[in-house]
């Protein structure tokens, strides 16, 4: 990169020196005012994302220097799906994974851990197919009782059975004590938007 950004001679002996003396590679010591007064921290969150960044650079398909095309596989799908963005789009896709100062973040622990899940993946297939049965079972056990139904269980009284003529009673108009009507099916009407395909039997 340095080769590519100066293209002189003297960068280039550098360079080839630099990789005979240090061919393991090497460390730089930066001088403050060559860079951001808090350098120090800056330099630490980067690294974190240099070592570990939110994309692979190997997703990175295509740059033109206005706009990136990056792929990755779709959890809805289970397909590899490619996205073209501005730069502008995709650095704000890229930002929002950095955490604030003091913010620690765990991504997968325990069983959701990589490795972990890897090892325990068939054990749990098979698990759950052996209790499926039980599971439906119980979903319908502790299902989410309706207000109708709990109403009634509480009183012994269905509440959209008319006391007077016995027949089912649909929603007309809510009013609450505190913030008066806050559902009026007349004015719904007359505003176009009525769906219901219940016959109209009259307020």
């Amino acid at each position: 990169m340095v080769r590519q950004t100066l293209e002189t001679d003297a960068i280039n002996q550098l360079v080839d020196a630099c990789f005979r003396k240090y061919p393991k590679g090497l460390v730089t010591n930066v001088q403050k005012g060559t860079v951001p007064s808090q350098y120090q921290s800056l330099a630490r969150d980067v690294a974190k994302y240099v070592v570990s960044p939110p994309i692979a650079v190997r997703r990175i398909d295509r740059y033109d220097g206005h706009r990136v095309t990056y792929h990755d596989r779709s959890h809805r799908t289970e397909r590899v799906e490619h996205e073209t963005v501005d730069v502008d789009t995709f650095i704000g896709r890229m930002v929002q994974h950095t955490m604030p100062k003091g913010f620690k973040r765990i991504r997968y622990y325990g069983v959701q851990a990589t490795k972990t899940f890897a090892k325990v993946k068939d054990v749990i297939q098979a698990a759950l197919a052996q209790v499926e049965g039980i599971v439906k079972g119980a979903v319908k056990i502790i299902a989410r009782l309706t207000y109708r139904q709990r109403y009634e269980q509480s009183t012994g009284r269905d509440p959209f059975i008319c006391p007077h003529c016995q027949s089912e009673m649909g929603v007309w108009r809510i009013w609450h004590p505190t913030y008066g009507v806050i559902y009026d099916e007349g004015e719904v009407i007359k505003r176009g938007t009525y769906a219901s395909t219940a016959q109209w039997a009259g307020p």
